[in-house]
């Protein structure tokens, strides 16, 4: 786990009850500016939960979220909306609604399509483009909001496997270009192992094992984190 640097977020015993079901309870979690966190666990175990917590877009019922002052947050859904207007459009508005001219948008928009490859793209409308494209869209809107945090949630899941690593590729050449902090869901492990710096893993809305990759995947799980152990044996989810 990284050590020495600032908290970029911190959750102090968050919880989330939707009516009669507990989404996230007692979490604390401390993420350090700069590291690769990855969320794993079955489905409903409270990833996406967390990251929406973490984005600002749930409340929490319980417990307290703190974002640095110097946090700027892009989150990436895993199938992001395309709004009716073409690639370029789509980048640009988030630019403009954020504060920038619009003729500079267009510029700054044309720039993050070329990043992720979509140039070419730039007058299809947003919603003809493929899954894999789609995505790529919506990394580009993310990056040109130049963020220093970024939030994806099982960002590659619904991809065909050259999409994936398109997608992977492009993102592990921003985080290290960028040095930006990452917080990701994912269920594919081969990707955590190449993405991520430590792996959290979820149950029932509760942090069960928070560690690093290595010792995650490298070291003997069975006594100190069981519930973990058998997720990686494919006993669970």
């Amino acid at each position: 786990m990284t050590t020495g640097l600032r908290d970029a977020l911190e959750l102090r015993d968050v919880s989330v009850q939707f009516n009669t079901h507990l989404a996230l309870s007692g979490v604390n979690l401390h993420i350090k500016a700069g590291e690769r966190v990855a969320l794993v666990g079955a489905n409903g175990s409270g990833k996406s939960t967390l990251l929406r917590v973490a984005h600002g877009l749930l409340k929490v019922s319980a417990g307290q979220v703190i974002v640095s002052h110097d946090v700027r947050q892009a989150m990436v859904f895993q199938r992001p909306h395309m709004l009716r207007t073409n690639a370029l459009r789509f980048v640009a508005l988030a630019l403009w609604l954020q504060g920038t001219p619009w003729r500079e948008a267009h510029k700054q928009a044309s720039h993050a399509l070329e990043g992720v490859g979509l140039l070419d793209m730039a007058e299809r409308s947003a919603r003809t483009l493929s899954g894999g494209q789609q995505q790529r869209l919506a990394l580009a809107r993310a990056c040109g909001l130049q963020p220093n945090f970024v939030l994806l949630d099982e960002p590659t899941s619904s991809l065909d496997p050259n999409a994936k690593r398109e997608v992977e590729r492009l993102l592990s050449e921003w985080v290290s270009a960028s040095q930006v902090t990452l917080l990701f869901s994912s269920h594919n492990l081969g990707q955590v192992k190449r993405l991520a710096t430590r792996v959290i893993y979820l149950e029932a809305g509760r942090v069960l094992a928070d560690l690093s990759v290595d010792e995650f995947f490298n070291q003997p799980l069975g006594e100190s984190h069981p519930e973990a152990h058998l997720f990686l044996k494919g006993e669970l989810g």
